[in-house]
């Protein structure tokens, strides 16, 4: 690990960063999705800040709390999505994080508590063209027996999520 790398928690796998470095172990499902943004260095500093700041997952309808205002390693982050008793919880960590001329993210691992385990990261490029992309990576495979129930079905909802998370960022950037 390098000076943007720095772990806390107790993570729930054991090849922490191949989200960054590759490739991605396996053993788990992956997920690589990638969303065109916009064009231009305003249109990537709003979506690096968005992925950063939180605002990309908050304005995508989940709920989030995070031990930091930014992704920053070692910052405690949950993710939730549903509602009452249906509401389900996702304990992560940030892991590491990319704040570059063109390119800025992070990524998170998962702990205790998630019903998945795994790794999942968020970044922003600003191509040589001037285009400005999003992409997730991740990989993760069941920790929860309801999870593990849903079979085939939870990736094909992570990767709606991706997609929504992208459009999510375009509209973002663009207001």
């Amino acid at each position: 690990m390098n000076g943007a790398d720095r772990v806390t928690g107790r993570l729930t796998y054991r090849d922490v960063g191949a989200t960054r470095h590759g490739p991605l172990p396996a053993g788990y499902n992956h997920l690589h999705h990638t969303t065109r943004i916009g064009r231009g260095r305003a249109v990537f500093e709003a979506a690096g800040t968005a992925v950063t700041t939180w605002r990309m997952h908050r304005g995508s309808g989940a709920g989030l709390r995070a031990s930091a205002g930014r992704a920053e390693p070692g910052v405690r982050v949950e993710v939730s999505v549903g509602v009452g008793p249906l509401r389900i919880s996702a304990p992560c960590e940030v892991i590491w994080t990319v704040h570059e001329k063109d390119r800025t993210g992070f990524a998170y691992g998962t702990l205790a508590g998630h019903p998945e385990t795994g790794e999942e990261s968020f970044v922003v490029e600003l191509h040589d063209d001037g285009s400005v992309w999003f992409t997730v990576t991740a990989f993760s495979r069941p920790a929860a027996w309801y999870s593990r129930l849903g079979g085939p079905v939870v990736p094909v909802l992570q990767h709606w999520y991706a997609r929504r998370l992208g459009q999510t960022l375009r509209r973002i950037a663009a207001a």
